[in-house]
């Protein structure tokens, strides 16, 4: 992971200085998407145009993957035409299938489980602005069960960061995930807080990370959710509470900061709050870089396809 992201680093100083990257001319990949997205469709359809690779979108109304075609026999098929596949869906046993089975570079776009190609992009955005991530506190506040809080929580561990997760006992990381995190954070020297407390999750934060409190397909669970979370929502008072200066503020977007969108229309009405979990003051102010961890979705992405499918070396 720090290859890869010392990487990006590196493509992303090259590309500002218009210095070519074409490590995958003549390649071929498929994007395989079955849930909305914005960044994640965006950065791996631009990656691989600038490293020179020609990308195939299917949405799940263009294939029969798991219909009318087992995920085996899709792989197989797909693997002897693409050279790598990157999938985004609901089920972690997809992807790892398709791994499995297509023998061609698989890369895990979003699950319901994880969401590792987000991590690289936090991690390089963390380790621009504080200038390492290494012992440094992220805290993530919010609906702790997600993909992105769980993938969080374990790359941190990975990499030597301290992370803290800040929920409500009922939002908190799955336990199988909490193992896994702090069986990693024995060898590396990562710090793990999971707590519901806001004053000590909260404290001593280099970083301060949300994610919507109602993921894709959980719209209907927005009452519930706004009761069990509105006093953790990102807003001065909070980012005041870590006791640091330079703390900076993640979001992996989208994000209910305004009255801008549908949900945040929804919000207001109902709840008359301006902005769900961030208000709109944090997400525009200059601790905010969620803009550069989008940007860095598109640098991170093209390490990975061009380490892993590309002629990098």
């Amino acid at each position: 992971m720090e290859t890869l992201i010392n990487f990006a680093a590196d493509l992303k100083k090259k590309e500002k200085h218009g210095i070519p990257q074409r490590f995958m001319s003549g390649k071929h990949i498929a994007l395989i998407f079955e849930k909305q997205s914005t960044r994640t469709r965006s950065a791996f359809t631009v990656a691989a145009a600038k490293l020179g690779a020609n990308v195939e979108y299917l949405n799940k109304n263009d294939i029969q993957l798991g219909s009318k075609e087992s995920v085996e026999d899709t792989a197989k098929v797909l693997g002897s035409m693409f050279d790598g596949i990157a999938y985004r869906g609901d089920h972690q046993t997809t992807v790892e299938s398709l791994g499995e089975h297509a023998n061609i570079p698989i890369w895990n776009a979003l699950t319901n489980e994880w969401h590792p190609t987000q991590m690289l992009a936090d991690f390089l955005t963390i380790k621009e602005h504080l200038g390492t991530y290494k012992g440094k506190t992220i805290t993530f506040v919010g609906d702790g069960r997600n993909n992105v809080s769980h993938s969080l929580l374990v790359t941190g561990a990975i990499l030597g960061a301290n992370i803290n997760i800040l929920a409500p006992e009922s939002l908190q990381p799955a336990m199988s995930v909490q193992k896994i995190a702090y069986d990693i954070a024995k060898g590396s020297g990562s710090k793990l807080l999971i707590t519901s407390d806001i004053e000590k999750g909260i404290a001593n934060s280099d970083a301060v990370y949300t994610d919507v409190w109602c993921s894709m397909g959980e719209e209907d669970a927005l009452d519930e959710r706004v009761k069990l979370l509105s006093d953790y929502q990102i807003n001065q008072k909070l980012m005041d509470m870590t006791g640091k200066k330079d703390t900076i503020f993640l979001h992996c977007l989208p994000a209910i900061h305004d009255k801008s969108t549908d949900v945040g229309k929804l919000a207001y009405e109902k709840f008359n709050v301006d902005g769900l979990e961030v208000t709109d003051d944090v997400f525009r102010s200059p601790a905010s870089k969620v803009f550069d961890q989008a940007e860095n979705r598109m640098h991170t992405i093209k390490a990975l396809i061009a380490v892993t499918c590309g002629n990098v070396h």
